[in-house]
C-alpha cells in the first residue's frame, strides 16, 4: 500500500485534472501527460508518488474528479551534473541568499530536478520550506532570494510585486558608441517562436531598463542593467534590439542550433546586486554577488 505521508523533503509539481470521462485519475493522467506511459505512472503510484490534495497517495482505482488537485513528483532517469557549486551569502529564519551559478537551474523544469538550486538548497540547509521569491534564467549566474518561511512569505513576495527591490545585473556585450549613455529601453515583450523565446512586439510598452556603461574595452563593453520590470528575457531582448546581444547568447538575436551547454563560454549576464528595506524590520539591505564575469 503505497505510504499517504505528504513528503515535505522535495517540492511536487501540481496539476488540476480537467472535465473529462475518465474512470480515474489514472486514466487522466495519461490523457494529460501523453509523453509519459502508463507503466510508469503505475510505477510512482506503487511507490508513493502520486498524492491527492490531501497529501494522500492515490491508487490505480482512485476515481476521476474534475478539479481535483493532484501532486506528483517529476523524475528524471539520467540527470547531467551541473559542475558548479552555488554559495550561500546569507540566511536567517525568514530569508536565503544564493549565488547561483552559470547553467543550474532555479527550479525544476525539463530535463533538471536534482540538479537545480531549490534542490541543493534544501538538501543543504534541511529546509523543505523554501520557496524562490524570484527567478533568473538558467543561462544567468548572481543573485536569488528565498522565502524560508511560509509566515513571512507574502511580506517578501511583495517586494517584487510591488517593485520595491532595486535590481542590478552586470553583461559584456559589443560596444554601442553612437548612442548615448545612459539610456532607457522600453518596449512591449512578447512571446516568440519558438515558445520559449520572446520578442519586441508593437503596442503599449510593458517593459522597461535602465542602461548604463560602465567599462569600455576595445572588443566590449561592460555594462550596468537594471530592470525596472521582470519580463522573462528582458534583458536580453532589450540588448540584442539594442544591436549588443549580450556575448554567448544561444537564443538572441538568433537562435543557435540544439547543442549540449558549452561550461567554456557562458552567457556574459550576471544578477550582481538586490536592494531593499526589509518588510519586517525596515532595515537596508543589500546583497552583492561574489561571481565576476
Amino acid at each position: 500500500m503505497p505510504s499517504s505521508t505528504f513528503r515535505r523533503d522535495t517540492h511536487a509539481s501540481t496539476v488540476h485534472l480537467p472535465a473529462g470521462e475518465w474512470a480515474s485519475v489514472l486514466d487522466a493522467l495519461c490523457a494529460r501527460f501523453a509523453a509519459i506511459d502508463r507503466d510508469t505512472w503505475l510505477d510512482r503510484i506503487a511507490r508513493g508518488r502520486v498524492l491527492d490534495g490531501q497529501g494522500v497517495a492515490i491508487t490505480p482505482q482512485t476515481p476521476h474528479r474534475a478539479g481535483l488537485r493532484i501532486h506528483y513528483y517529476r523524475e528524471v532517469e539520467e540527470e547531467t551534473p551541473i559542475p558548479f557549486i552555488e554559495t550561500v551569502l546569507y540566511a536567517d529564519e525568514h530569508l536565503v541568499v544564493a549565488d547561483k551559478p552559470h547553467f543550474l537551474p532555479v527550479t525544476p523544469a525539463g530535463g533538471f530536478v536534482e540538479q537545480t538550486l531549490l534542490r541543493r538548497l534544501i538538501r543543504r540547509l534541511g529546509n523543505p520550506a523554501l520557496v524562490p521569491l524570484h527567478r533568473i534564467d538558467r543561462a544567468t549566474a548572481g543573485l536569488v532570494l528565498f522565502s524560508a518561511n511560509p509566515g513571512s512569505r507574502s511580506a517578501y513576495q511583495a517586494l517584487f510585486r510591488e517593485r520595491r527591490i532595486d535590481k542590478g545585473y552586470e553583461a559584456l556585450a559589443a560596444p554601442l558608441p553612437e548612442l548615448a549613455f545612459p539610456l532607457v529601453r522600453r518596449s512591449r515583450i512578447a512571446t516568440g517562436e519558438p515558445f520559449f523565446r520572446m520578442r519586441e512586439a508593437e503596442g503599449m510598452a510593458n517593459s522597461e531598463t535602465r542602461i548604463e556603461v560602465i567599462e569600455r574595452r576595445e572588443d566590449c563593453w561592460r555594462y550596468a542593467l537594471h530592470p525596472v520590470t521582470g519580463r522573462k528575457h528582458q534583458l536580453r531582448v532589450h540588448m540584442a534590439a539594442l544591436g549588443a546581444a549580450i556575448m554567448h547568447d544561444t537564443c538572441y538575436p538568433q537562435l543557435a542550433e540544439a547543442a549540449d551547454d558549452d561550461h567554456r563560454r557562458p552567457l556574459k549576464l550576471l544578477a550582481r546586486e538586490l536592494a531593499f528595506l526589509d518588510p519586517l524590520s525596515a532595515e537596508p539591505r543589500r546583497f552583492e554577488s561574489l561571481l565576476h564575469l
